[in-house]
């Protein structure tokens, strides 16, 4: 077997549902979902993610991803949980924190909590937050739940919320407690800040931008700040494999186009007129996005289309391109992507794909 990379590489599934009732039910996209999740075990998907989003067919069908990966932790025995991620912009740190260490238990102790601002400034609106205080709700919640998971008798003063000495429950099955991860788009102080603190990063290329160097500035500020090892970073790509090229392009053309459009649509206040000094240069974020296709983001990795071959070489290729990542978190059913070729993409990427990339099975070519 040909080596593909120099380390090796987690592969795991997300969801980002991205759809409408007039498209697919919810009934229908869950079950679905799910029946991915059950194949994680056989195929060896290391992960199962899923994002918190509202009202807009963009992400709009999870607002608890707890609920989701409830559900997930059934259909799973191997599988790590993640949250990807929580907002503490929108959620009480106490109702979140046993929310976490009920699904820790439930779970047998796979759960990871992933942690994110939001980004979409409908949701602050209809939630009545302001979207100047994004980042300070998303530094004090951050620090309420880690201290309530991992202390009993928790007393907090925040700006946001105040609450006087309490223990959560359930306490978490992990101890301290699950892992923490930060989602990060393109703001360097938001890597630093990840691995000061010692936390993973989760990152998408999808924008493009300087990830090489954003994950340099994690790595390094994980160092700096004595941590054993080099951090983890979980970056996250859309997929789908297929025998032929052709037939990879085909069925997943329309669907990416469609699922980019969709994310520009729910993003659009940003090229509107609305602006907030926690969000600098989102308005040039999102037009750079809407000028994205299915072609762009195949040709700058940030999309995996094609046979198994193409996408053994473009997963090494983005590898070296960044320095290295641990985790691929990776949309296999993005938009109106059929169950049938899902699963298949799912089965063949497995066998052809993810054995490159693990280290015990490389040998000189």
């Amino acid at each position: 077997m040909t080596k593909q990379g120099d380390s090796d590489v987690e592969f795991g599934i997300q969801f980002f549902p991205d759809v409408s009732p007039e498209q697919k039910s919810a009934k229908q996209y869950f079950d679905e979902a799910l029946h991915l999740v059950s194949l994680c075990d056989t195929l060896g998907y290391t992960s199962v993610r899923t994002v918190e989003h509202y009202f807009h067919p963009y992400g709009g069908y999870s607002p608890n991803p707890i609920v989701f990966l409830t559900a997930a932790a059934q259909r799973t025995k191997n599988a790590r949980l993640i949250t990807g991620a929580v907002l503490p912009a929108f959620n009480n740190p106490l109702k979140l924190a046993g929310e976490i260490g009920m699904l820790d238990a439930i779970s047998g102790g796979r759960l990871e909590v992933g942690f994110a601002r939001a980004f979409l400034p409908h949701e602050f609106e209809r939630f009545g937050v302001n979207l100047n205080e994004s980042r300070a709700r998303f530094d004090e919640g951050v620090e309420q739940v880690r201290r309530l998971l991992e202390e009993e008798n928790v007393a907090m003063v925040g700006q946001f919320h105040t609450f006087p000495e309490t223990t959560s429950l359930p306490r978490p099955t992990q101890k301290p407690r699950p892992p923490l991860w930060i989602a990060a788009l393109a703001t360097p102080d938001s890597f630093r800040k990840a691995g000061e603190n010692g936390y993973g990063v989760m990152a998408i290329p999808l924008a493009g931008g300087k990830m090489a160097e954003l994950i340099g500035l994690y790595r390094d500020a994980w160092k700096s700040a004595g941590h054993p090892g080099e951090g983890k970073v979980m970056l996250a790509f859309h997929m789908f494999c297929a025998r032929t090229e052709e037939e990879a392009v085909c069925i997943a053309r329309q669907p990416l186009n469609d699922y980019l459009n969709s994310l520009v649509e729910a993003a659009s206040d940003w090229t509107s007129g609305t602006c907030s000094t926690d969000y600098p240069g989102y308005d040039k974020i999102i037009a750079g996005l809407k000028a994205e296709t299915f072609e762009s983001q195949v040709e700058k990795g940030a999309a995996w289309v094609g046979t198994p071959k193409q996408l053994r070489e473009a997963i090494a290729d983005y590898h070296h391109q960044v320095g290295g990542f641990e985790i691929a978190s990776m949309q296999v059913n993005f938009n109106t992507l059929p169950l049938e070729a899902a699963e298949s993409s799912m089965r063949l990427f497995s066998k052809e794909v993810m054995p490159y990339f693990n280290r015990s099975n490389y040998s000189a070519a």
